[in-house]
């Protein structure tokens, strides 16, 4: 019976950050790229390099969140997810600092879902 709540856990965990980087590359890409292009204007990024990081970004969350519905080497989608939130997350803290200090935190958000995704990580 705890294999089958192990189970049944691990893959709500899973579907949760499916949904998450999904939601999130289609809100980047389709609902709110404004927000994207304010933030890397910050950091005097315009034009088509703008452009291909708010298209960029929003693909791969979109490619990590249907990677992890295949359940396709698993292990390599979430050392994958680790590094791009690392990056997000660095990247995030050096453009926008502000961003940790938001009140739907943005940037802290990031903690809990990497402690998930290493969580699934040693699951796997």
């Amino acid at each position: 019976m705890n294999c089958y709540k192990d189970n049944t856990l691990e893959l709500i965990a899973r579907l949760s950050l499916s949904f998450l980087w999904v939601f999130t590359g289609i809100t980047s890409i389709f609902i709110a790229p404004k927000i994207g292009y304010e933030i890397l204007d910050q950091a005097h990024i315009k034009g088509a390099l703008a452009d291909i990081c708010v298209l960029g970004g929003g693909v791969i969350d979109i490619i990590l969140g249907i990677w992890l519905l295949t359940k396709f080497q698993l292990k390599l989608c979430y050392i994958s997810q680790i590094f791009i939130i690392i990056a997000y997350t660095i990247l995030l803290s050096f453009i926008a600092p502000e961003y940790w200090l938001h009140p739907f935190g943005p940037v802290t958000k990031n903690i809990p879902i990497l402690v998930l995704t290493f969580f699934l990580y040693k699951q796997s």
